[in-house]
């Protein structure tokens, strides 16, 4: 990651977007203030209670949030039910956050104390909340904390002093703007929080902001690098985060040190920045000319139903093609595959390549003590479960002859003696599972039977199918195939692995990726559905 930018610093890999870190100089903001101790040496993960905190980072953030995420449904739960957030408390004392996250060891509970009088000493947010709460006299009062800081229907000018208690103003009665967070005492009454209010990242990630700083709102200005003036345009939330989650030379990014924090944090984020998207979709029909498409015009035409009331209609908005995801975007895709189709005919080769976590980009990027599964911002995860991987149709200038196949693809373990490299790979990489008897809880298993149909039958030629995919050469060991041997869990001895269970690679490929790509012959178009 050895490109850095002539605006901000940011490093990045050699192909990656001049503008993705600062938009091209237009978004300027200070770097996160390193954390002070005790947080700082809790994030280095050197001692004990270093890794124990780095281990549970999300349950002792929930310790002192002041705010979580709102739900309909709570999935995955753990058998005793804790696995779940709480819902915009305000939590005292060590005793009362340890029986409300249900945290019992000795070891936890100490390290609850020292961030509880840590953020007593640091958080802006806190002290604001402990020095105002006694001024409340009664149960109408609310601390309201307001999204621009400035009190409704009042000029900015008279409100901007450098004090603390600028983020809040006590009210009685007045109109609370729909982005202002109202804090209520001894009220069970619940209040949605705007993923656009300046206070949001603080309350949700106190231990990430611990100063209880502001973060993303919408009065953020972009800087015009060529004048140096601010314009009005104004900063958005997907710049804004990118900013925020970037390398750059001589800084240390704290916020890449909180591992399962922060992948909740950029979770959380990137849902902020798909609503943004949409709210933008939403109030700017008109610019994309929503009104045109047919579908919309046969509906209230009634062409679609002849029974159809148009008042029945509710407001239908359309989402561009540039929208990912969305049935456009998809329909697009498939127009551009069949396109290919049309004038190349079928695809030579589908390829799926997946990461490999150990490569030496991954690993030389990563903080002390970190793996590559605490750093997505390096690993860019799209997939429901594993390693990212890509899957990729291969047009040949030359299509492949049958008889050039087992020179292209193989589905065999090599032979150490003639290729120990190339033996090492697709034993680490190109092995299927194991699954079956081996592991009956493999993520391949359905209805006690591999989807993937391994282990596959031996055959010593590889037989071509009109329809589907070639069934690959596979030797037994009697007609020259080769084994290897590899330890399994809740085995006690080591366990033998011939040609059935190698995923098809391509050595050429294998030897140059070092990962598991696995390579396949197409003969139909069926692939491009898969796509």
């Amino acid at each position: 990651m050895d490109k850095v930018c002539q605006h901000c610093q940011a490093l990045k890999f050699r192909n990656e977007a001049a503008g993705m870190c600062c938009a091209s100089g237009k978004v300027v903001l200070s770097p996160l203030p390193a954390p002070p101790e005790p947080l700082l040496s809790l994030l280095t993960g050197n001692s004990d209670d270093s890794k124990l905190f780095l281990r549970k980072i999300r349950k002792f953030n929930s310790c002192f949030q002041m705010t979580s995420f709102g739900a309909t449904k709570i999935c995955d739960r753990a058998s005793d039910g804790r696995n779940f957030e709480t819902t915009f408390k305000i939590q005292e004392r060590v005793t009362t956050r340890c029986l409300y996250n249900f945290i019992e060891q000795a070891e936890e509970r100490a390290i609850v104390k020292l961030l509880e009088n840590f953020l007593e000493d640091h958080n802006q947010l806190l002290q604001l909340i402990k020095r105002v709460s006694p001024r409340l006299q009664n149960d109408k009062y609310q601390i309201v904390i307001k999204a621009d800081k400035v009190p409704l229907g009042e000029h900015a000018g008279r409100f901007n002093a450098p004090t603390v208690d600028e983020v809040a103003v006590i009210m009685v009665g007045d109109p609370v703007d729909k982005r202002s967070i109202k804090i209520t005492r001894r009220d069970n009454t619940v209040s949605t929080i705007s993923d656009l209010h300046r206070s949001y990242d603080a309350l949700q990630y106190p231990l990430i902001f611990w100063q209880g700083q502001d973060e993303y709102h919408l009065n953020i200005k972009q800087y015009d690098p060529n004048t140096g003036d601010y314009r009005n345009n104004k900063v958005s939330s997907m710049n804004y985060y990118a900013h925020r989650i970037m390398v750059r030379q001589h800084q240390d990014n704290y916020i890449l040190r909180y591992r399962q924090l922060f992948h909740k944090y950029i979770v959380d984020v990137y849902a902020k920045v798909e609503s943004e998207l949409l709210r933008f979709l939403r109030f700017n029909q008109a610019k994309l000319r929503s009104e045109e498409y047919i579908h919309l015009r046969d509906a209230v035409a009634g062409k679609i139903d002849g029974n159809l009331n148009p008042n029945d209609i509710g407001n239908a908005f359309i989402l561009p093609s540039s929208y990912i995801g969305s049935p456009r975007n998809m329909q697009e895709y498939i127009q551009d595959a069949m396109t290919y189709v049309r004038h190349y005919g079928r695809p030579d080769l589908f390829i799926t390549f997946t990461c490999n976590p150990n490569w030496e980009e991954i690993q030389t990027l990563l903080l002390p003590g970190q793996q590559a599964i605490h750093r997505y911002d390096l690993t860019a995860q799209w997939q429901k479960r594993g390693l990212p991987h890509a899957h990729i149709l291969v047009w040949l200038k030359d299509r492949i002859r049958p008889e050039e196949i087992d020179q292209i693809i193989s589905a065999e373990i090599p032979d150490p003696l003639i290729d120990q490299e190339l033996f090492d790979i697709v034993t680490k990489h190109m092995i299927h599972g194991p699954c079956g008897a081996f592991n009956m809880t493999s993520p391949c298993m359905e209805n006690g039977k591999c989807k993937k149909n391994f282990p596959k039958p031996h055959t010593n030629d590889t037989i071509t199918d009109i329809d589907g995919y070639p069934m690959y050469r596979r030797r037994s060991t009697e007609n020259g195939g080769h084994t290897f041997t590899m330890r399994l869990p809740n085995f006690p001895n080591q366990v033998e692995f011939d040609n059935q269970w190698v995923v098809p690679y391509s050595p050429l490929l294998s030897k140059t990726y070092k990962a598991h790509i696995n390579v396949e012959l197409c003969s139909s178009v069926k692939s491009i559905k898969y796509i």
